[in-house]
């Protein structure tokens, strides 16, 4: 019997819904101390076990794991993955993952990992998937979080990778002398001096209204401006679009200095430069500022360094600017090294263009699936549902992880299914 006509029966014959509800009770029940409580858990723990047990004497040679998909995955999941490893015939054996907006949603999960998403990325490490972290955070920051979401124990298996600062840096623990990889070093000295001027300068020379407003997060390379409001409020945006407008002036006194480039208003070659992005070209526009310079005239001296800086906008959260020669891709190959993934085919989880740079690297070279939430940037959403059309509601991160969980049960067990 083919994969697709006994996953036809399974949703027809068993109740899964029920299957699943007893699954997500027993995994996430909260730590009680009531006899009464505990009692009811059992109960459940048992009717659980009775459950699965139906489906594994139903399935002989692959009852475990049809079970296991019955109570972690909704029918239309369960063919989500059944058509990946149709499409694919193999297992995701990485997890590349951002973090905001992906993971978390200060919309949806007041900023805070679901226990749901916990519980998955646990069983998927159990399975011995590697996750790597991408994030543009700072290290300690991302630890943080994650050790307090998952533990101390997990974060320091030596099966998960942190790349932060949007690929500055790789910390891999347990791993010897490659353990925290610093691959901002390996910069030459053009792109470190624009970095180490702007850094000094940029709340030092600002106007008051920034300098008071904003405040630079605590990375070891990169220059992010963050709003000192709530990310998101109306404040958050104002000053954040202020900031951008500075340092896209800053940046290009900085790096007209550098190439020592005799130009009038080298901020008018930076905000011509840039403006390619659509989103940092609104906030251009919405000052009433326009384009003084056109980017067809730009001279070369300027172009190349520029070429070199990515300036990212994040409404209402950020201002910064990057190496785009260290970059997610760049971060991420570093941990696969290091974690000694040589042949990836991995799931990358992401919301902005920092992350589509992943999606579209793998899918290059035929080494992994991209997903995304639905809030995500437009350039995400068109290579994701150009792809594999792995979209999730915000904060629902779980749904694409359930299905992954599932398309490496099911290519498991093909050759039984076969039969």
């Amino acid at each position: 019997m083919k994969q697709y006509d006994r996953l036809y029966r399974l949703y027809d014959d068993f109740d899964t819904a029920s299957l699943r509800a007893y699954q997500e009770f027993v995994d996430l029940f909260p730590p009680v101390d009531s006899r009464v409580a505990l009692d009811h858990w059992q109960d459940a723990s048992d009717e659980l076990d009775e459950r699965k047990r139906e489906i594994r004497e139903a399935y002989p040679t692959t009852g475990e794991r049809y079970a296991a998909i019955a109570a972690y995955l909704d029918r239309d999941q369960a063919f989500t993955a059944l058509d990946l490893a149709t499409e694919y015939g193999r297992p995701i054996n990485a997890l590349v993952l951002d973090v905001d907006e992906t993971l978390r949603s200060a919309g949806t999960t007041d900023n805070e990992i679901p226990r749901e998403t916990l519980h998955l990325l646990d069983l998927l490490h159990e399975d011995g998937i590697p996750i790597v972290v991408c994030t543009g955070q700072t290290l300690e920051n991302v630890k943080g979080f994650l050790i307090q979401g998952l533990g101390n124990a997990f974060v320091h298996s030596g099966d998960v990778s942190i790349v932060y600062e949007s690929g500055n840096g790789v910390f891999t623990p347990r791993h010897g002398s490659q353990t925290k990889r610093l691959l901002y070093e390996s910069l030459d000295e053009s792109i470190t001096n624009v970095f180490d001027t702007v850094r000094s300068r940029i709340l030092a020379d600002a106007p008051d209204a920034i300098a008071r407003g904003c405040h630079l997060q605590g990375n070891e390379f990169n220059v992010t401006l963050k709003p000192n409001a709530e990310n998101g409020t109306r404040k958050a945006v104002e000053i954040i679009d202020d900031g951008l407008l500075y340092l896209l002036d800053l940046l290009g006194e900085t790096v007209a200095s550098e190439v020592d480039a005799d130009v009038d208003e080298p901020g008018d070659w930076a905000r011509a430069y840039y403006a390619s992005d659509p989103e940092i070209r609104a906030v251009i526009e919405d000052a009433g500022e326009g384009q003084e310079a056109s980017p067809d005239e730009m001279p070369p001296a300027l172009r190349s360094l520029f070429d070199r800086i990515d300036l990212g906008y994040y409404e209402g959260d950020a201002a910064e600017i990057v190496s785009l020669e260290l970059d997610k891709p760049a971060g991420v190959r570093a941990a696969f090294d290091v974690l000694d993934i040589d042949d990836p085919f991995a799931l990358v989880m992401g919301d902005s263009k920092s992350d589509l740079r992943v999606m579209e690297w793998l899918e290059r070279d035929d080494a992994g699936i991209a997903a995304a939430p639905e809030h995500a940037s437009r350039d995400v959403l068109d290579h994701v549902v150009r792809t594999n059309e792995l979209l999730f509601d915000a904060g629902d991160a779980a749904a694409v992880l359930a299905v992954v969980y599932g398309l490496n049960r099911l290519v498991t067990s093909r050759d039984d299914a076969d039969r």
